[in-house]
């Protein structure tokens, strides 16, 4: 599908790519990773041809069809339905063709229509939509309606819904909140094209993606597997370096040696003279520069308040007398390191302005410790930001008291050399405007920190370092995040924000993500208003009786039970095909081979996905009829 060759690029004052080389194959979903500058988005750039290269060669097949989500859907007065619905360019221009086709055209028509399930694209979509957040009521509004974020989503709805050939997808999940991130971490395995996804979501790249392609030092290198994987062979690769390094100075010292002892004798001069050219063909072996990343800051509280920080008794918070969330019963303790879970607009930020003090209760009693100090970094925080601003003049305003010597050991401590203590905003990276934002509302080593979205703008390395800080912090901690790893290992309760109220969630991250998953494909399965596919709904058949429920259990479970042998069947097959594109060399020496196994591998997923939906229709039948038998 992709070929790049000797890839040569230079922009900006800078060097991005010096004759970097890769081939994923066809249909593969590909992580492109690498450290934050590094130049990931500026490949994609490259790939979409807005960037031309200096040198080398991208190639596509003649009519692939790309797509990207690099803005925000127009506000349009086109409905939301009939925005996606236009994402595919044939089936829409077939159907507008249809009105004004001579009648020898349209059996043409109608056939290719059939060939590409056009009927099904109304609930293609909405099914996409309701996994990216959308409810059914959505579908018919216009775009115009839509605020930035969700137009975000649009985009990426859109982009799904088309199934490009080469499918282009930089930081998905920082418009998305935990839910949509599962939700496409599904959809992306299951993407029947090839897919190269910019993340930093370890999570994502460790369960959606079959190769990860690394920037590194003006390079690409493709690994196969998910992120841990690659960091093993990273690691590996390092450490047969080194031995190879160490080997290699261990040889050019003993012929130094043999050559400073016997290059003045005569009886050895030929030998030295050997050595002596050894020695200079012997090319050093170079090691891999890991970039440093600087530590968070996050002081721990000097002395614990007496338990609890916060106790909410039957409170309710809202905004001009409109309540958001009520009846809200629960205690924050010292120690305590909270999961908010929720869909947006659920009610997550308002909690967490409540908690932070930033806005009062309508009803209802709330007990805090009036000493109690709060950091509070939001994600709007970021945006809000004056970009003609410095961060040594942010850094004044934060420590009035102090000299211009320690307001930049400051600086430096939070990973802000000297060269960009004095770089306007404008010209920060998103991840160091993170960093400068996270380290300052913790710097007065607060009791509480209430972290909303804190991983949108860093990178992997950055989130460990995020992570370590977080972990090391003593004081209590409320986490809203999509970074699901994150999420797992600094939170010990998880809270959810739903049904206007926050309750605690009795489970852990996978029951979480089962819970989400489930939902949305329920919200698939309900009705939606798509015009011409609404019909007359029959009228209600009569509730079967005990009896009559159990004489139909036993076929019901035969069906069950042979879906469960084809979904077996299925998944074994997905599963051996996948070994076989991931032995290695397989792409070098048979890349037809490869290519016919690739191919397999998308026709077996789609049987898995028929048998998927075939096990769940058969497993709700025999359970709803099994409920009113034993009933």
């Amino acid at each position: 599908m992709l070929q790049i060759k000797d890839l040569t690029f230079d922009a900006w004052g800078r060097r991005f790519f010096n004759q970097a080389n890769a081939s994923p194959p066809p249909g593969a979903k590909i992580g492109l990773v690498g450290r934050n500058g590094a130049g990931k988005s500026t490949l994609f750039k490259l790939i979409k041809g807005e960037l031309t290269p200096g040198g080398g060669d991208i190639n596509l097949p003649r009519n692939a069809r790309m797509a990207s989500v690099d803005q925000e859907h127009p506000a349009t007065d086109v409905s939301l339905l009939d925005t996606i619905l236009a994402a595919d360019i044939e089936r829409a221009t077939l159907t507008a063709e249809l009105d004004t086709a001579p009648p020898e055209r349209l059996g043409e028509i109608y056939n290719r229509l059939i060939e590409i399930d056009a009927d099904r694209a109304p609930s293609r979509a909405a099914e996409i939509l309701a996994g990216l957040g959308f409810s059914t009521a959505d579908l018919a509004r216009a775009m115009a309606e839509f605020s930035g974020g969700w137009r975000m989503r649009v985009a990426l709805a859109a982009a799904l819904f088309a199934e490009p050939d080469l499918l282009l997808l930089d930081e998905p999940t920082n418009y998305l909140d935990l839910e949509g991130a599962l939700w496409l971490e599904a959809r992306l395995k299951k993407y029947p094209h090839t897919a190269i996804i910019i993340s930093h979501d370890r999570e994502l790249l460790n369960n959606s993606v079959d190769f990860i392609l690394h920037l590194s030092e003006q390079r690409l290198e493709l690994y196969t597997g998910g992120y841990d994987a690659f960091e093993k062979a990273r690691a590996e690769k390092s450490r047969l370096l080194q031995s190879a390094k160490a080997k290699q100075e261990a040889e050019r010292a003993h012929l130094q040696s043999f050559v400073d002892r016997f290059r003045a004798k005569a009886s050895k001069a030929t030998q030295a003279q050997s050595r002596l050219k050894r020695l200079a063909k012997l090319e050093p072996v170079s090691l891999t520069v890991e970039e440093r990343i600087a530590p968070f800051v996050l002081p721990s509280p000097p002395r614990p308040l007496a338990p609890p920080l916060v106790r909410l008794e039957d409170a309710t918070v809202g905004y001009d007398g409109k309540a958001i969330l009520r009846k809200l019963n629960l205690r924050l303790d010292i120690d305590d390191r909270i999961g908010l879970l929720g869909v947006n607009g659920a009610g997550k930020s308002t909690f967490a302005k409540m908690i932070a003090g930033a806005l009062p209760i309508m009803h209802g009693h709330v007990h805090r410790d009036r000493r109690m100090q709060v950091g509070w970094f939001h994600q709007h925080q970021i945006e809000a930001m004056d970009p003609t601003d410095t961060p040594l003049e942010i850094i004044r305003r934060a420590l009035p008291d102090s000299a211009d010597s320690q307001r930049r050991s400051r600086l430096a401590q939070f990973g802000l050399g000297f060269d960009k203590q004095e770089t306007t905003v404008a010209n920060l990276s998103g991840g160091e405007r993170a960093r400068l934002l996270l380290n300052l509302v913790a710097m007065a080593a607060p009791h509480l920190l209430i972290l909303d979205e804190p991983t949108n703008h860093l990178d992997i390395d950055s989130r460990r370092a995020l992570l370590d800080a977080l972990n090391d912090y003593s004081g209590a901690v409320i986490l809203i995040t999509h970074d699901r790893s994150l999420m797992e290992l600094v939170a010990d309760r998880l809270w959810l924000a739903a049904d206007g109220s926050v309750k605690p969630f009795d489970g852990d991250m996978d029951d979480y993500a089962k819970f989400v998953l489930d939902r949305a494909r329920v919200a698939a399965r309900a009705p939606t208003q798509i015009k011409d596919e609404v019909k007359s709904a029959p009228a209600a058949a009569a509730a079967p009786s005990p009896k009559s429920a159990a004489a139909k259990l036993s076929p019901l479970k035969r069906k069950l039970e042979a879906a469960e042998q084809t979904l077996a069947r299925c998944t074994a097959e997905v599963a051996d095909l996948d070994k076989r594109l991931a032995e290695p060399g397989l792409y070098t020496k048979d890349p037809m081979g490869a290519k016919t196994l690739a191919d397999r591998r998308a026709r077996a997923q789609d049987r898995l996905d028929k048998a998927e939906a075939e096990w769940m229709t058969a497993a709700e039948a025999y359970e709803e009829v099994r409920a009113v038998a034993e009933g």
